[in-house]
């Protein structure tokens, strides 16, 4: 989906990625990151969100939580990070980027409350229920620290993701609010959903969904019963063009995810200000039938896209020359990716480049950073798992 960008807007990037696997830099199986590339998005996002009193936390479990994402998303200006989990907080704060907003979408599990607390200390945390507010506040009493909590909102006609239901009635929201407030170490601060935001395949627009009308009239119920400049927390599909229309609906906190490496849907069909910066890269493992069988393990295409057919780059030296791209069957998702097919009779140990809206952390990836893209001096700066760890590439191995 995202190759063409790439080509157009990166072709640096992809030719210094395939030209470091063809020097045994970069494994197969692996996504991997222009991280120069996101430093620069990342201060283009942090200004534009300034210029609208927004504050930005960064989401990134779509790069597998890489330590030096975090780092150039730093650099950038943005400093604190969402964590969709657990492994994602620690991962994002053991690279220095500080938690800054943490239970949303997961929830924090009962006896990770007091780590959390204690060792995390994120600046909001959000809860789904009275049981959870409970559980974040007297962890927090434990930790010594009062902690600023964020009710998730919910009602009948809002949008979720079949999995990702949950949080308070919209409609009680004020006694929601009286109740965080009464907990001995926990503040109520404000209100969240997920998503307030979604592209529409049939626009080409991100619009708002119902949940963010949802925000609006909890935001109206609160200051009406004297609880006014609460945080309004308002993901989904975020860019730096978006921006505007979020702060006009009244949010208060953005988290960009996909957006700090130009990966949004809307970054598919309009040139935003992001440059896109992730691709996945693998190589060809052998030939049958006609077709070039590369390895697999980070195949993951986004169901928020429509069927579309995939292609990738593939050849034995850096190229961006579209005569190189192929067709690629990938996997039926009821299948493992051990292979994805190339309509191609290539040679193994051919690179093969791919163009996905990454989402590392569920696949068996591997995520390597580069630097120096821009000035002609890539270098890889570590390869990690999805947890953010630094691995050992090409292993090691004690009898």
């Amino acid at each position: 989906m995202f190759l063409d960008l790439l080509i157009r807007r990166n072709p640096r990037f992809v030719e210094a990625a395939m030209a470091l696997h063809q020097q045994g830099r970069i494994p197969a199986n692996a996504y991997v990151l222009d991280l120069d590339a996101v430093e620069r998005n990342a201060r283009t996002f942090r200004a534009e969100a300034d210029r609208h009193g927004l504050t930005t936390f960064a989401m990134t479990k779509q790069v597998g939580r890489h330590s030096g994402f975090c780092q150039a998303v730093m650099r950038g200006g943005i400093s604190r990070a969402v964590a969709v989990d657990m492994p994602c907080a620690v991962a994002c704060r053991r690279a220095g980027l500080k938690v800054g907003h943490l239970g949303h979408l997961v929830q924090v599990p009962r006896h990770e409350a007091d780590f959390a607390a204690t060792k995390l200390a994120p600046d909001y945390w959000t809860v789904f229920s009275d049981t959870k507010a409970r559980e974040a506040a007297d962890a927090a009493a434990k930790a010594g620290r009062e902690q600023a909590l964020m009710a998730r909102i919910q009602t009948p006609g809002d949008t979720f993701y079949r999995g990702h239901e949950g949080g308070f009635d919209a409609e009680d929201i004020v006694a929601v609010a009286d109740r965080l407030d009464a907990l001995a170490a926990g503040r109520f601060a404000g209100i969240t959903t997920f998503p307030a935001l979604l592209f529409d395949q049939e626009t080409r627009k991100v619009l708002p969904t119902p949940n963010l009308a949802t925000l609006n009239r909890a935001a109206e119920a609160l200051a009406a019963a004297g609880r006014p400049g609460i945080e309004i927390n308002a993901p989904g599909t975020t860019s730096s063009a978006v921006l505007s229309a979020l702060a006009e609906a009244g949010a208060t906190q953005v988290e960009p995810g996909n957006g700090l490496h130009g990966t949004t849907p809307l970054h598919a069909v309009e040139d935003l200000p992001e440059d896109p910066a992730i691709l996945y890269l693998t190589e060809v493992s052998h030939n049958h039938g006609g077709k070039a069988y590369c390895f697999g393990g980070g195949l993951y295409i986004d169901p928020v896209f429509p069927e579309y057919q995939v292609r990738a780059l593939v050849g034995g030296t850096a190229t961006t020359d579209r005569d190189a791209l192929c067709d690629v069957e990938i996997p039926d998702y009821s299948a493992i990716d051990y292979y994805a097919m190339i309509d191609a009779d290539s040679r193994p140990g051919d690179t093969v480049v791919f163009g996905f809206r990454g989402q590392a952390f569920v696949t068996r990836a591997l995520v390597a950073g580069i630097k120096g893209v821009a000035d002609g001096s890539p270098e890889v700066t570590s390869i990690e798992n999805g947890f953010g760890d630094t691995v050992a590439w090409p292993g090691t191995y004690s009898p």
